[in-house]
């Protein structure tokens, strides 16, 4: 009995020996990209448009990739056909990372497009449809680097969590909201999270990267009025539709103070010398020119995003009236979408507005969430600066504050650090297809995203190196 114990340690000691030990499987780099590409453009031609979303059909497609690479996943609806999925590749204590984008995209009409917009259609280097850059080609690569460390058996200092989820485009309630209130348990010990929102700009050879760490407030409003009714061959001397267009005037000459935060200060004066005087100098030290008006109104022809991160602004957007032309209708409405600056009091904020529309209107909050500043002193802000200017030494790399809102808002409430990070250099020109016409993404991007995405993963959270060559 001893000698067959003796015998059994032995070919244990042996097959440990020859064994590979976890993490040295050799990863074929070339034919994950190759996957890619594929995947992303299935992917493309799932329609996940929201309105409806049916993101279900998009959570189903990443399972079947799972399932095929013996990985385990989760599923939910929130509601019929509003499906989110997730999994999780677990690793060591240090607090987890989140890699999360959304399946849902914006409506397209095919009459102005070249191609069909769900057609994933790979033309001239480019790979077209919608979602494209919003933002299914981010949630391709999340996949590409999370199966490589899966494929890998690569060891992890945290655990590594990929999240695609709904309705981001209709403000996420049916999606990452959802998430937050109904499995908290899936963020515990996460610490970090990896969301669309920043990334590359290529303008003429000029590449600049942002990374995401504050975004303005949406508050969505809608306002009312209500009056007599009528017909319309007698015109009364007021009534509601009189009452709301004036309103609406007095709101449209209405300016909101201009002032610079810090998270502002610090992106202007990072991305200044990428650009001509006088904002060369100007970007530098905005607080001092932000006083001046016209400074304001050339900033805005120049550039009309970075505009809106000099104060809160608001957009009239929608209008209902009388659904019959010859009726004077007792009640009016119109909605505005506002964007408050993250230092903002909501409540100072829309007592200014109840005094500009005045006593005679109605205004509704439709939806307001809560700002949120996520600190550049953290290893995971430092990795992606370090990975990405290895690829791109000559690019410029600034914290960025973003006018839009994506739903990283829901989890820096959580204490998450949250960072907008898309591993791409979008050329300028392609940059409108962002809920517009032939939304598309250079293959080179794609294939190039990978190998940054899982560079930023290796250096982040494995504990020895995924690409050897690196």
């Amino acid at each position: 009995m001893l000698r067959r114990i003796r015998a059994s340690i032995l070919v244990a000691l042996f097959l440990a020996a020859v064994a590979p030990a976890p993490g040295s499987a050799q990863l074929d780099l070339a034919s994950l990209q190759d996957e890619a590409v594929g995947w992303l453009q299935e992917y493309i031609r799932i329609n996940t448009i929201n309105p409806p979303g049916n993101e279900t059909r998009g959570a189903e497609f990443f399972a079947e990739i799972f399932e095929a690479e013996g990985i385990e996943y989760e599923m939910a609806e929130s509601a019929p056909g509003r499906g989110n999925i997730w999994a999780r590749l677990e690793g060591g204590d240090e607090p987890g990372i989140v890699l999360l984008h959304h399946m849902d995209v914006v409506p397209a009409d095919e009459r102005f497009w070249t191609t069909d917009p769900l057609s994933g259609e790979l033309r001239d280097g480019y790979v077209y449809g919608r979602g494209a850059l919003d933002t299914k080609t981010s949630g391709i690569l999340h996949l590409a680097a999370f199966l490589a460390l899966h494929r890998t058996e690569t060891p992890l200092n945290r655990d590594v969590v990929f999240m695609a989820t709904a309705d981001e485009e209709a403000g996420g309630f049916f999606g990452a909201g959802w998430l937050v209130e109904n499995r908290p348990e899936l963020f515990e010990n996460v610490g970090f999270l990896l969301n669309e929102g920043g990334g590359g700009s290529d303008v003429e050879g000029t590449v600049n990267f942002g990374l995401e760490v504050t975004q303005k407030v949406p508050y969505w409003l809608r306002i009312k009025a209500t009056g007599e009714p009528g017909h319309g061959s007698r015109p009364l001397v007021t009534y509601a539709s009189v009452e709301l267009i004036e309103a609406l005037e007095r709101f449209r000459l209405h300016s909101f103070e201009p002032r610079i935060i810090p998270a502002v200060h610090e992106h202007l004066s990072g991305i200044a010398e990428r650009h001509p005087e006088p904002w060369r100098t100007r970007f530098q030290s905005m607080d001092t020119y932000v006083g001046d008006p016209d400074v304001l109104m050339e900033l805005q022809r120049y550039n009309p995003g970075l505009h809106a991160l000099t104060r809160n602004t608001c957009s009239i957007t929608r209008f209902e009236g009388s659904n019959k032309i010859n009726v004077v209708s007792p009640e009016v409405a119109a909605e505005i979408d506002c964007r408050l600056l993250p230092d903002q009091d909501p409540d100072v904020w829309l007592a200014e507005v109840r005094g500009v529309l005045g006593s005679a209107i109605d205004v509704e909050v439709l939806m307001g969430f809560t700002p949120a500043v996520s600190s550049t002193d953290t290893d995971l802000y430092r990795t992606v600066r370090e990975v990405t200017l290895e690829e791109f030494p000559e690019a410029g790399f600034v914290p960025q504050v973003v006018g839009g809102f994506t739903d990283s808002h829901f989890f820096r409430d959580l204490g998450i650090t949250s960072y907008g990070y898309t591993a791409t250099a979008t050329p300028s020109e392609d940059a409108g297809g962002v809920h517009g016409n032939d939304e598309r993404v250079t293959e080179e991007n794609v294939r190039r995203g990978v190998e940054l995405t899982l560079a930023i993963l290796e250096r982040f959270a494995a504990t020895r190196p995924v690409m050897e060559d690196r």
